[in-house]
């Protein structure tokens, strides 16, 4: 047999067999039952990109449903807005948990995972329709059941981990205003996001913007690189690569005590939306940073805003209540894989060797995290519960 027949010969073998390996690794892990409440009114599709990744992980990783000894199912166990078939009828349903189940649930739960509030809108649901920055809402944002069930678990001092957008519209202003005060922290308004290009005509250009800016400034947009864009309610301020930033990432930093605890990326790409929250008393576990130039800086300090804002913090002393600044869980991943023991280490084929590839956070940065506090507050439960 000739020599490169028989390296691609072996070459397909690996390729075959490594996978069932790594399937019967992940068959024989030891599982770990706890009962996990995931919200997320944020699903415009049937591939629930806003906590899939969330559910990835905990099936990797062998968490169960404590009561069904079972892996959590990212199509089913959920609270929040379900899209059903037939797809083209745009027919939906929900999932909600009434006043009369917030004794019972919160009993039950181990933990709480808020991904996602946004909700569901007329133009998402309906696409082509409006191109403006807000429509009619269909479903969504935080209400009362939700900040009551926030509060029975923390009295329980049981995990709750919240993350962005958890205070900004469609919640309305004292909804939002209680679920601040519960976690000890101040919003101020300000959400941003990373986009590679800012040309107007690019894909995934929010229309909308250059109508807000054009309104602010009374100029023209005029941007055409890749950029930063941060919002207020009648507030947008641009920073463009070259000109105000030196990189047009925004770059999550982890202090060292926690990254290598929990065995983070010291410093990662991030490229979904964030927003800029005052910590008050919670420790942050990591920071956002935006590589602003000096004009950059002028931009921000005129708006009362600095280049580093919290993007982790976790309550001092209980240390059982998370916020992530960012639209962390948003990830439409291969589900199929999550049964494959230690699929992380083909990092060849998962992201690229670019230092801001922004790919690396969900393998360096987020699924570590997720472990680390998941698995941290597992060991602490009682195995008779």
């Amino acid at each position: 047999m000739k020599k490169p027949l028989l390296i691609v010969l072996l070459i397909l073998a690996a390729a075959l067999v490594l996978p069932v390996i790594n399937l019967l690794q992940w068959t024989f892990m030891d599982k770990k039952a706890m009962n996990i409440i995931i919200v997320d009114k944020t699903v415009p599709s049937v591939h629930r990109e806003k906590h899939k990744s969330f559910n990835w992980i905990l099936t990797n990783d062998r968490f169960v449903n404590r009561e069904k000894n079972r892996s959590f199912s990212y199509k089913k166990d959920y609270y929040g807005f379900i899209p059903t078939r037939p797809l083209k009828k745009k027919l939906w349903d929900r999932n909600e948990y009434r006043l009369a189940d917030l004794k019972e649930l919160p009993e039950k739960a181990d933990a709480i995972y808020i991904t996602d509030t946004y909700g569901v809108f007329f133009n998402e649901w309906y696409q082509g329709f409006s191109q403006s920055r807000r429509t009619r809402k269909i479903y969504g944002g935080l209400n009362n059941n939700d900040n009551l069930l926030i509060k029975e678990m923390k009295d329980r001092n049981k995990l709750v981990v919240m993350e962005y957008n958890s205070f900004d519209f469609p919640t309305a202003e004292y909804e939002s205003f209680r679920a601040q005060e519960r976690l000890g922290i101040k919003f101020t308004g300000w959400t941003g996001k990373y986009f590679s290009s800012l040309d107007s005509t690019s894909k995934g250009f929010q229309a909308w913007m250059p109508g807000m800016y054009r309104k602010q400034y009374n100029e023209p947009w005029s941007f055409t690189g890749a950029g930063i864009v941060l919002l207020q309610e009648h507030k947008i301020i641009v920073l463009e690569e070259g000109s105000d930033l030196s990189n047009p990432f925004p770059q999550i930093v982890t202090d060292e005590t926690y990254s290598n605890s929990w065995n983070l990326a010291g410093r990662v790409a991030f490229d979904q939306w964030f927003d800029i929250i005052d910590p008050m008393e919670n420790d942050v576990l990591s920071r956002f940073m935006i590589s602003t130039t000096g004009r950059g800086d002028s931009l921000l300090a005129e708006n009362a805003l600095i280049n580093e804002f919290p993007a982790v913090i976790r309550e001092p002393v209980e240390k059982r209540t998370y916020y992530f600044s960012g639209d962390f869980a948003s990830k439409d991943i291969k589900y199929c894989t999550s049964r494959l023991k230690n699929y992380e280490k083909f990092k060849g084929l998962l992201y690229g060797k670019r230092a801001d590839d922004p790919r690396k956070f969900f393998w360096l940065y987020y699924k570590p995290l997720i472990q680390g506090i998941f698995n941290e507050y597992y060991t602490t439960l009682d195995p008779s519960r």
